[in-house]
């Protein structure tokens, strides 16, 4: 009934509302010039798109350039984990054992733990992985949403009510509040996207509890799949993934979100809220759903997918907003700050080739290599930039995850449930150190009236 009301009311206001919209445009447009006349850095970014420094971490560095007789220069890039290179870390992992775990104790206290610290840490993560069925009933299976991300900021927002001591933000707690949300989000996110499913889709609802003895990947593909099978080579692929996308800096928008909101004092559950929303968005988080969309779309307008000819004129399309979502992006191609290379993406373009040919999926990702190159050459010359352009790691991240079988709807969850590790280093970073409270300033550029 109030949804019907709700559409009345639009039906009736249609041309009202139509005015109230042309107002708020005229209202909200400010000319473009004057971001340059006053130096505003529009994005937190300098002229040549570097982030604005507003900060100190010692989590991870991002590495784009090297510096040559005081000059940069592009250079591979290289990103670090408290010092160690992450393509080592992932290396690791595959020679010895499952390695988010193992980033995870790394990016919160910032060594690599010895045997005996790693079996402790994860299990502590193990006994803090349950969801109470009352959780599951109450929060998760109703009123399910059709983006699984709105899914988990409800449902780690309604962890709060859960929580004896919610608002506690000295460090031992929120360390506690960390862990649990770590453990808690592989959960999380599997349980909203079987509940979606069986209430949008009518599939069958089995919830499977996590097991103690599986890594954080292995469990996402038990708790996802039916049968809860899965390969060797596709948990450690999975592992990869969850390393490689764990933490990028202080600067990137879902961590700086949670710089900024940890930095008022509010609680654990509302910072990380907030980030999931940051995640969200397409030009964060959802970019590699958007590759994949796009790559869809490119499946349909070119008949011949080995013509690069025919790839060449669909994306040059894409670049004139005739194609695509009319934005003019080709998403998974450039960064901010990489060059020559993201080493994020060469990571998982390697994992990508190994798992497409056990997939019998070689041409797809000859497809994939065929557009990347494509993209990047259009690119330069389209966009006249000075640096290189490379692909990021959204751009095979989305190819990966449909090999393994994993439903597009939790593509950005994916993100999410790695990313906790990087959010909470950089949550408790901000509250050791006893930080300002983070106030940029926006410079009015408005007229004082009078009233009449």
């Amino acid at each position: 009934m109030k949804e019907h009301t709700m559409m009345s009311l639009t039906e009736t206001l249609d041309s009202k509302f139509d005015e109230l919209v042309e107002n708020c445009m005229q209202s909200g447009a400010i000319d473009l010039n004057l971001y340059q006349e006053y130096d505003v850095k529009r994005g937190l970014r300098d002229s040549t798109g570097k982030g604005v420094l507003t900060g100190l971490t010692e989590i991870s560095d991002v590495a784009g350039y090297q510096i040559v007789d005081g000059v940069k220069e592009p250079a591979d890039g290289k990103l670090y984990y408290q010092g160690y290179d992450v393509k080592e870390l992932v290396g690791s992992g595959v020679e010895k054992r499952y390695a988010y775990e193992e980033a995870t104790y790394l990016l919160l206290f910032g060594n690599l733990p010895d045997e005996r610290q790693l079996e402790d840490f994860v299990e502590i993560l193990g006994s803090l992985q349950e969801l109470s069925g009352q959780f599951v009933r109450d929060v998760i299976m109703k009123a399910p949403s059709p983006n699984l991300m709105n899914g988990l900021q409800k449902s780690v927002l309604t962890l709060y009510s859960y929580d004896s001591n919610p608002d506690d933000i000295t460090v031992p707690n929120v360390l506690r509040q960390s862990l649990q949300l770590i453990a808690k989000m592989p959960l999380i996110a599997v349980y909203n996207h079987h509940a979606y499913r069986h209430f949008h889709y009518f599939d069958s609802l089995v919830i499977k509890p996590a097991k103690k003895e599986y890594s954080t990947a292995e469990n996402i593909l038990h708790m996802l799949r039916p049968n809860g099978k899965f390969t060797t080579l596709e948990a450690r692929v999975l592992d990869a993934a969850l390393v490689l996308h764990a933490e990028h800096g202080g600067g990137n928008n879902s961590t700086f979100t949670n710089h900024v909101v940890t930095s008022s004092g509010t609680d654990t559950y509302s910072a990380v809220a907030a980030s999931i929303a940051s995640l969200k968005g397409p030009r964060h988080g959802g970019a590699n759903l958007k590759v994949q969309q796009m790559m869809g779309e490119l499946r349909e307008c070119c008949s011949d997918l080995e013509d690069e000819e025919q790839i060449c004129i669909y994306l040059q399309r894409v670049l004139r907003k005739e194609a695509f979502d009319g934005l003019g992006l080709i998403y998974g191609i450039g960064h901010a700050v990489y060059t020559l290379s993201d080493p994020r993406e060469v990571v998982l373009k390697d994992y990508a080739q190994r798992l497409a040919k056990v997939k019998g999926m070689e041409k797809e990702f000859a497809l994939y290599d065929r557009v990347e190159r494509i993209s990047k050459e259009l690119l330069m010359k389209r966009s006249h930039i000075l640096k290189p352009i490379c692909a990021n790691v959204d751009f095979y991240s989305g190819l990966i995850y449909t090999m393994l079988g994993i439903p597009e709807e939790l593509f950005t969850p994916l993100f999410a449930i790695s990313r906790m590790a990087g959010w909470s280093a950089h949550r408790l970073e901000e509250l050791v150190n006893k930080g300002k409270i983070i106030r940029p300033a926006y410079k009015y550029v408005g007229q004082h009236k009078v009233l009449k």
